[in-house]
C-alpha cells in the first residue's frame, strides 16, 4: 500500500507547495502527495516558484487549494506548518507540525533558507515513511 502525505498551510502558496514539489520530485510514485491550506490565496508565492525552479522542480502550474476533511482522511501522514488548529484531527494519522518561517511577502533571497530547512525536512519524512513501509 502506498503512503499519502498532506502538507497544510494557511494559504497554500508557500510552505506547503515547496513541501510537495521536494516529495514529489524526491520520492516520484512511490507515495502519494497534496497540499492545501486553511485560508488558499490567489496563486502560488512567486518567488517561492523562482527557489524552487533553482532545484528543478516547476511548481509553477500549481494552484492553493482549500482543505478539506476528506483530504485529511485520505492522508496517512498530516504536516503542518503554521495553521495552527485549523486543521482536523483524525485518530490513526501521523501529525507532525514543521515550524518554519512564512514566506509571504518576501523575496527570494528570504525564501532560499526555508526551502533548504523544507528540503532536509522532506528527506527525513521520506526515510521515516520508507523505514515503516518495510
Amino acid at each position: 500500500m502506498i503512503a499519502s502525505v498532506m502538507f497544510v498551510c494557511v494559504h497554500n502558496a508557500g510552505r506547503s507547495q515547496m513541501a510537495a514539489g521536494y516529495l514529489s520530485h524526491l520520492a516520484g510514485d512511490r507515495i502519494e502527495v497534496r497540499s492545501s491550506g486553511t485560508a488558499p490565496a490567489d496563486s502560488v508565492n512567486t518567488a517561492v516558484v523562482e527557489a524552487m525552479a533553482e532545484e528543478g522542480i516547476d511548481i509553477s502550474k500549481n494552484t492553493p487549494k482549500v482543505l478539506t476533511n476528506q483530504d485529511v482522511k485520505d492522508s496517512d501522514y498530516v504536516i503542518t506548518m503554521g495553521c495552527g488548529d485549523a486543521c482536523p484531527f483524525y485518530p490513526g494519522k501521523v501529525y507532525l507540525d514543521w515550524q518554519l518561517q512564512d514566506p509571504a511577502g518576501q523575496g527570494v533571497d528570504f525564501v532560499r533558507p526555508i526551502r533548504n530547512e523544507i528540503r532536509a525536512l522532506v528527506e527525513a519524512l521520506i526515510s521515516r515513511i520508507d523505514a515503516k513501509e518495510k
